[in-house]
C-alpha cells in the first residue's frame, strides 16, 4: 500500500468506537476507587474489608502468600477469579482495572528519535521474575513481592504521592493566608480537608524518596517504549499472560486486511506482529481495543473461539526455567543472611500481635496499606532494621508516631492477617516491646529536673510507669527533693507515646526495646 493511501485512512480514522470508550471509563473507574479508597482510609470512611480488597485483588499476592504461608484466605477468592477470567478475556484486567497501567496510560511519552525497537526476548525478563517470586514464595519468602503493581501502586500513593500532596496543599496555603481577602476561606478549606482526607499532621515517612523514585522510574521507563513496565517487567502480567494463551477472546484478523500498519502503531505493547499477517501474541494483548478502534476497513475482531496461541520466541523454555529457580533459591539464602547488627534488632518492633518476626515476614506482602491507614504515623516501611528479607515491610517508629491505645486499624486492615485482627480490648493487652529509661538522658534521672511527661502520657488503666520520689545533693550543698520516673516492665505493652512525647532533644530518654 502506497504512502498516499496510508494517510489517506488515517485521515479517515474513524470516531471512537464504543469497547474503547467502555474501556477509558472503566480505566477512569479502577483509578478513581483505588485512589478515594487509600485516601479516605485512614478516616475509617469506608470498610475495612473494601480498603484491604485492593490488595486481595492481585492473584500474584495472594498465590504467594499461600505458598509461603501454606494457607489459603478467604478473602482472595476474588483475586482467583482475575486470575481464572483470564481464561475467557486474557489480559483484560491490564488494560481495564490495573491502577498502575492506567498511570502508565496517562504518562504517555513521545517516542525518543531514531529509537530501535527493544529485542523481543527482552519479555522473558517478566516470566523469570514471576518465576523468582512464586520459588521465593515456596521457600518462605515475600521480599520480590515489591514488585507486584498492586502493591507497587498502593505503597507509592501511600508512601510518597499522599505526602507529596500533603505538603504541596501545606506550602499553597502557607502563601494564600497572607492575602487577607482569602485567609478565612484558606482557615475553612484546611478545617475541611484534615482531617477528612489529609492527616492533621504534615504525613511524613521515612525512605519516602525512595519508594518515589522507584515508582517515578516506572513512569519514565515509558519514555523508550510505551508501557514498558507491562512489557518487560510485570511479573502480574506474565502470570495473567500464561492463561491468556488460551483465552476464549482473542484478536483475530480477517482476510479484509489491507496491511496499512495503523493497527500496529496503535498497539501499546508492540505485539502486532506485521511479518505474520499483523496478527497478535494473546500473552501480550491487553484487549484494549485500540487496533479495533483504528482499522478503517473492520478487518480486527475480539470474536470468541478456543485457539491456543502459537510459541513464541520470548516464551519461557525448561533452560530458563531452571535458571529462574536457580536465582531464586540463590536469591532466597542471600535474604536470609544476618546482615544487621544484634543491637539494632533491639528496636525492631512490629504492629501490635505480629509478635512472631520469622512468621510476619513469610506472611507480609509489603503492600503498606497498614502504614496507611496508622492515625499516628506511627508505621513505617523499613529499609534497615529488618534486614535485606524484610524491605518495605512495617515497623514501629515511636518518634514518629504511637500506637494509638484506642485504635487497632492495622490489624482490621491487613489483607493477609499478618498484623491479626485484634479486637480493641484484645490489643490494648497485646505487648509490643517494653519501655527503657536512659538515665543519663533522662531530665529527671540526669539532670534532676522536674520532668514526668512519659507518666503522664502513659494510657494504660494502672500505668506502667510510676513514679518514686528521691532526695539529690547538689553541687552547691543543698538538697533536691526529684520525681523520677520507673518503668514496670510487667505492665508496659510498648505503644511507644512515652518515647513519641519525651521533650529530649534527639534521641528519646526512653525507649521502646522488642524485648
Amino acid at each position: 500500500m502506497s504512502n498516499s493511501q496510508v494517510d489517506m485512512m488515517k485521515t479517515q480514522k474513524q470516531k471512537t468506537k464504543p469497547w474503547v470508550l467502555a474501556r477509558k471509563v472503566m480505566q477512569a473507574i479502577s483509578l478513581l476507587v483505588f485512589v478515594l479508597t487509600l485516601l479516605f482510609s485512614k478516616q475509617a470512611t469506608f470498610p475495612d474489608s473494601l480498603t484491604s480488597g485492593l490488595v486481595r485483588l492481585s492473584p500474584l499476592a495472594m498465590l504467594a502468600e499461600l505458598f509461603s504461608n501454606k494457607h489459603f484466605l478467604t478473602g482472595s477468592l476474588l483475586s482467583l477469579v482475575i486470575l481464572l477470567s483470564s481464561l475467557l478475556v486474557g489480559r483484560a484486567w491490564c488494560g481495564w482495572l490495573c491502577p498502575l497501567g492506567t498511570v502508565l496510560d496517562i504518562f504517555r511519552f513521545p517516542k525518543l528519535l531514531h529509537q530501535k525497537p527493544f529485542p523481543q526476548n527482552l519479555r522473558k525478563f517478566k516470566y523469570g521474575l514471576l518465576i523468582v517470586i512464586l520459588v521465593s514464595a515456596i521457600l518462605g519468602n515475600l521480599t520480590f513481592l515489591i514488585f507486584d503493581p498492586i502493591t507497587i501502586f498502593v505503597r507509592s500513593i501511600t508512601l510518597s504521592i499522599i505526602p507529596l500532596l500533603d505538603q504541596g496543599i501545606y506550602a499553597l496555603e502557607k502563601l494564600l493566608i497572607k492575602v487577607p481577602s482569602i485567609s478565612q476561606s484558606v482557615f475553612t478549606f484546611d478545617a475541611w480537608l484534615r482531617p477528612r482526607i489529609l492527616p492533621v499532621e504534615s504525613a511524613f515517612f521515612q525512605y519516602s524518596l525512595v519508594f518515589g523514585f522507584f515508582f517515578a522510574a516506572i513512569l519514565l521507563l515509558n519514555v523508550f517504549a510505551e508501557r514498558f513496565w507491562c512489557r518487560y517487567l510485570c511479573p502480574l502480567g506474565a502470570l495473567l499472560g500464561l492463561g491468556s494463551r488460551f483465552s476464549l477472546f482473542q484478536r483475530r484478523v480477517s482476510a479484509d486486511c489491507v496491511a496499512c500498519g495503523l493497527c500496529a502503531a496503535d498497539c501499546p505493547t508492540e505485539t502486532i506482529d506485521a511479518r505474520n499477517g499483523y496478527q497478535s501474541d494473546p500473552s501480550e494483548c491487553t484487549l484494549c481495543m485500540n487496533c479495533a478502534n483504528t482499522c478503517s476497513v473492520h478487518a480486527i475482531s475480539f470474536a470468541p473461539k478456543w485457539l491456543s496461541a502459537k510459541k513464541e520466541s520470548y516464551d519461557p523454555g525448561r533452560r530458563f526455567f531452571l535458571a529462574s529457580v536457580g536465582i531464586a533459591i540463590g536469591s532466597t539464602l542471600l535474604l536470609g543472611v544476618d546482615w544487621i547488627k544484634n543491637q539494632s534488632r533491639l528496636f525492631l518492633l512490629r504492629p501490635p500481635g505480629a509478635i512472631d518476626n520469622e512468621k510476619f515476614l513469610t506472611t507480609c506482602v509489603r503492600c503498606g496499606l497498614c502504614i496507611q491507614v496508622c492515625p499516628t504515623q506511627a508505621l513505617q516501611a523499613d529499609l534497615d532494621l529488618s534486614d535485606l528479607e524484610g524491605v518495605a515491610t512495617p515497623i514501629l517508629v515511636p518518634r514518629s508516631g504511637y500506637c494509638d491505645y484506642a485504635c487497632n486499624t492495622c490489624g482490621q486492615n491487613c489483607p493477609v492477617e499478618a498484623i491479626p485482627a485484634l479486637s480493641l480490648a484484645e490489643k490494648r493487652i497485646t505487648k509490643i516491646g517494653t519501655a527503657h529509661i536512659d538515665h543519663h538522658r533522662c531530665i529527671a534521672w540526669g539532670d534532676h529536673g522536674n520532668c514526668i511527661v512519659c507518666e503522664e502520657m502513659c494510657p494504660l488503666p494502672e500505668k506502667a510507669i510510676f513514679i518514686e520520689k528521691r532526695t539529690f545533693q547538689q553541687a552547691n550543698g543543698n538538697e533536691v527533693e526529684v520525681l523520677l520516673p520507673v518503668v514496670d516492665r510487667h505492665k508496659c505493652i510498648g505503644c511507644g507515646i512515652c518515647e513519641n512525647k519525651c521533650p529530649v532533644e534527639g534521641e528519646s530518654a526512653i525507649r521502646v526495646y522488642s524485648s
